[in-house]
């Protein structure tokens, strides 16, 4: 009598996994997104601060992120403040706008493929208040910013 596991044994038990797995990979997926949401959040609003700092510094907001990456000593990683116009960290494009006044500073987050890596782009103008599009849309200034609700 020979013994093993049918052909029959057999696809039921990867019936199963197939099962479980459609169940559980949604799931990984949407909490990837809200962990790369999360992290753009805590981002830019730590993009806002570091800017108070380098202001504070320099007596200028800064114009692009690499001024602050580029800082001696450095605001932020050379991540965030890449030498190009806009950085991309955790699924998100960072950018940073403005003239280097108060009145038009803002910097922003927006998902680096929408609906896979993140839905909603946040912003931050000199206020300091973190703003979000749920449409995940980039601001060009701080004027579209400001228009978008407050988190």
């Amino acid at each position: 009598m020979k013994k093993g596991f049918t052909l029959v044994e057999i696809m039921i038990v990867v019936a199963i996994i197939a099962l479980l797995a459609a169940i559980a990979i949604p799931n990984l997926l949407r909490a990837r997104l809200n962990a790369n949401e999360g992290a753009a959040i805590s981002n830019v609003h730590t993009l806002s601060t570091v800017a108070q700092s380098f202001w504070s510094a320099t007596g200028a907001l800064p114009l692009t992120l690499n001024a602050l990456g580029s800082a001696n000593p450095p605001y932020i990683d050379n991540t965030i403040g890449c030498a190009t116009a806009t950085c991309t960290k955790s699924g998100y494009i960072y950018g940073m706008g403005g003239t280097g006044l108060a009145a038009d500073f803002f910097t922003y987050a927006a998902p680096q493929t929408p609906n896979v890596t993140g839905v909603r782009s946040f912003c931050v103008g000199s206020d300091g208040v973190v703003r979000v599009d749920a449409a995940g849309s980039t601001p060009a200034s701080q004027a579209a910013c400001i228009v978008f609700p407050a988190l």
